[in-house]
């Protein structure tokens, strides 16, 4: 075949398949690790396989197939999906270190499962909540519309299909597995040294910033303000480039090219691509294919250049464009307009938008000799620009024909009609089929016409003998006139009016910021007449149309998030904190973004997508673990004071003790601080787990590497700094809310 995809696919997927294991071992690894407690461990490792396995059930009954987008979803999932089995263990250990000590013996089985039980109670709603947001934040995926919707859909199912098992797998699979596994002699938390040592980094820190509360708030907002600065100096493209393992050289030459010169430059640049030792074929074609659908002229040459494996390079460490650099400064003709790209995001590109290139100009306007002539002077000012590889325009009217004019009354003096002399120019130039040659089951036609040192001469053609009814033959020049006239090669229309395009190749990949530059030189230099515009196609277009509909879904879904949040906590206070974790997330992607130097693409978008769904789980942890602590100390004050929890009759006949004891402003803090500080191995956890699962890929470097490097940087980045930032930041902010709901709550009731 002269090129096929199958190598490329089963790169792909053995590459994701290799990461998804290395995922399961890693995560599998941080769980043991944290809990220091194999069978505990043993309930989230088999887990994840039950999730990942009802996601290929649904995979497999919907009809999608495994992929580099499909399995991917997995991937980017697997830390989250053991997010709510880890925490609710960790849970659990803490219920059975307070019932054995209230105890003061060891727990009988009974015993164990009311605690293990009553810690599912505690945290599986939030949990089960917490899971079911971070699903939910995919709906903006759906969203998505042509290439980009096609791409990333099957990722948007898969990750939906995982985190929804993980989510109904938490509240039904995992309190089971923790009644059967949890047992046995259980490391207390003062004496796990992962615990001591979160303890350490950790209580020092917000000591200091619920002390200084102002300066903390400012910091934080410092922070979110500064991200102001990587964000301007990162690119925007619609896509990372896939890394297919072959190139496609298309280069574009000026109309009126022959066959023949067609075919010697063709034969040239064969050549000297076939000297790069990384080349282990090529393969070149001229012209179009034999079907209406390709509109390929002689002046388009396509050539595919097959590389060999990477490790077979004389530099592995080179990339593929490296190479395609090296490659253009080795072609070099006159008139001759390189691009290099790769065969199958061409083939797409093509059949969507008409476009070869990463950026092209549709110049839309009634006369072709006016759009020639704007399209060469578009071409001469992108050229100034550095950024630009190559930039040609469409000839559209600098194509080359040869006008046979028939003279009438000359051809009707020897008895020839018009068509008479037609018919000698089509056989003499075009051929005619006189036979047809068979072997065994195949036929052939046998085309018969002038050979072409006799037919690619006007001179020689003058001289092509026609026969006359009288048996004479005169030459064609006697009746007919031959005249080479520049015209069309070919017409282009959008809308109903006529275009010529140009094409852009870039030397960068930051798309946005060089069609930002390109229409500031258009404004400066170009004269546009009126009645002629301008339209920017090729992957900015794309771009373009992905962004309008993620700036409408993205805050449709955290609008929906919101609404799940509330439905969770009952008041309109704690989701719009829980809310903040993801500007808090948003400073790690961009600034990681920005250090590894990607431009913000659709992959990227995606990315910051999943990450609002697993931020917005780290605020939920954060503050549903000071709910619980706040709520203790109330009950435990209450008990001190000889109250119940939910109210008691005074001495007093017609008065009543407030169903809710008041705890003191210094009381909120220390709740606050303590419900933080104590539970912050699960929350270390939980961004552990997320990132741990994201580490894989990030180090990869196989096939499909690039795309979810994209998708995974940002989620990293932004695990930390929210963790961090919620660890540190937002128990500051809850606590002075707490204080302020205390005040107005007792205030009312006082009144």
């Amino acid at each position: 075949p002269v090129y096929d995809r199958g190598a490329l696919i089963e790169r792909a997927v053995a590459n994701l398949k290799e990461k998804l294991v290395e995922e399961f071992i890693v995560v599998s690894i941080v769980c043991v690790l944290f809990l220091l407690h194999a069978r505990s461990a043993l309930v989230a490792i088999l887990s994840l396989p039950v999730g990942i396995l009802i996601a290929f059930l649904v995979m497999r009954w919907q009809g999608i197939n495994a992929n580099i987008m499909s399995l991917g979803g997995i991937a980017i999932t697997i830390g989250a999906m053991v997010d709510a089995a880890i925490v609710m263990i960790e849970t659990a250990h803490k219920h059975l270190e307070q019932a054995a000590r209230a105890k003061g013996a060891p727990l009988n089985p009974t015993e164990r499962a009311h605690a293990i039980v009553d810690a599912a109670k505690a945290v599986g709603p939030a949990l089960f909540f917490s899971l079911l947001i971070i699903t939910v934040s995919y709906i903006s995926i759906f969203a998505l519309q042509g290439q980009e919707g096609r791409l990333f859909s099957p990722m948007a199912f898969t990750s939906t299909y995982s985190l929804a098992a993980a989510a109904g797998l938490a509240i039904t699979l995992v309190p089971l597995l923790m009644v059967w596994f949890i047992r046995g002699r259980i490391l207390p938390e003062a004496k796990n040294p992962v615990n001591r040592l979160l303890h350490f980094l950790h209580r020092p820190a917000l000591r200091l910033a619920m002390r200084f509360k102002l300066v903390t708030l400012a910091v934080a907002v410092a922070l979110v303000a500064a991200t102001a600065w990587p964000l301007a100096r990162v690119g925007t493209e619609f896509m990372p480039p896939l890394d297919e393992g072959d190139i496609l050289y298309m280069p574009t030459t000026f109309p009126g090219l022959s066959i023949t010169k067609a075919r010697e430059l063709l034969q040239q640049t064969d050549k000297i691509l076939r000297t790069f030792p990384e080349v282990e074929s090529v393969f070149g074609k001229v012209g179009r294919a034999e079907t209406a659908t390709d509109p390929a002229p002689l002046s388009m040459i396509e050539t595919i250049v097959r590389l060999k494996p990477k490790e077979e390079w004389p530099d592995p460490t080179k990339t593929t464009a490296d190479l395609m650099r090296e490659m253009d400064q080795a072609i070099r003709f006159p008139g001759v307009a390189n691009a290099w790209t790769m065969p199958i995001k061409t083939r797409i590109d093509m059949l969507s938008t008409g476009i070869k290139t990463p950026v092209g100009i549709k110049i839309s306007g009634p006369d072709l000799e006016v759009l020639e002539r704007i399209g060469k002077e578009i071409e001469g000012i992108l050229k100034k620009l550095p950024e630009t590889l190559s930039v040609f325009a469409d000839r559209a009217a600098g194509g080359y024909f040869l006008d046979f004019e028939i003279d009438r009354f000359e051809a009707a003096r020897y008895g020839l009609t018009v068509g008479d002399v037609q018919d000698v120019i089509k056989t003499a130039i075009g051929g005619m089929n006189v036979t047809w040659v068979v072997d065994g089951l195949e036929r052939y036609p046998l085309n018969l016409r002038y050979p072409r040192e006799l037919r690619d001469d006007p001179e020689r053609l003058r001289r092509v003998l026609i026969p006359t009814p009288t048996g004479a033959q005169i030459p064609l020049g006697q009746v007919a006139e031959i005249r080479l006239r520049r015209g069309p090669p070919v017409i282009k229309s959008e809308d109903a009016r006529p275009n010529a395009w140009v094409y852009v190749d870039l030397k960068t990949s930051d798309i946005g910021g060089y069609v930002a530059k390109a229409k500031a030189a258009l404004e400066r230099e170009l004269d546009l007449p009126a009645g002629y515009t301008l339209g920017w196609s090729g992957q900015f277009e794309y771009m373009e149309r992905a962004a309008a509909r993620l700036r409408i879904m993205i805050p449709a879904t955290l609008l929906i998030i919101f609404g799940l949040l509330y439905l969770n906590f009952r008041n309109l206070v704690e989701p719009v904190l829980v809310m903040l974790s993801i500007p808090f997330a948003v400073i790690g992607g961009i600034w990681l973004v920005w250090y590894l130097g990607y431009n913000i693409s659709v992959a990227v978008a995606v990315g910051f997508i999943a990450l609002a769904g697993v931020a917005a789980e780290i605020g939920v942890l954060v503050l549903t673990f000071i709910d619980h602590e706040v709520e203790r100390r109330r009950h435990e004050k209450g008990a001190r004071e000889g109250l119940h929890h939910e109210g008691v009759e005074h001495h007093h006949p017609h008065r009543a003790v407030p169903a809710v004891v008041p705890l003191t402003a210094r009381e909120i803090m220390a709740a606050v601080e303590a419900g933080t500080a104590e539970r912050v191995r699960p929350i270390a956890m939980t961004a552990t787990a997320v990132i741990s699962g994201l580490v894989p890929i990030m180090w990869g470097s196989g096939t499909g590497s690039d795309v979810m490097q994209r998708i995974a940087a940002p989620m990293i980045g932004g695990m930390v700094t929210t963790t961090v930032l919620c660890l540190v930041v937002l128990p500051v902010i809850y606590g002075l809310v707490l204080q302020l709901k205390e005040r107005i709550r007792f205030r009312g009731q006082a009144a």
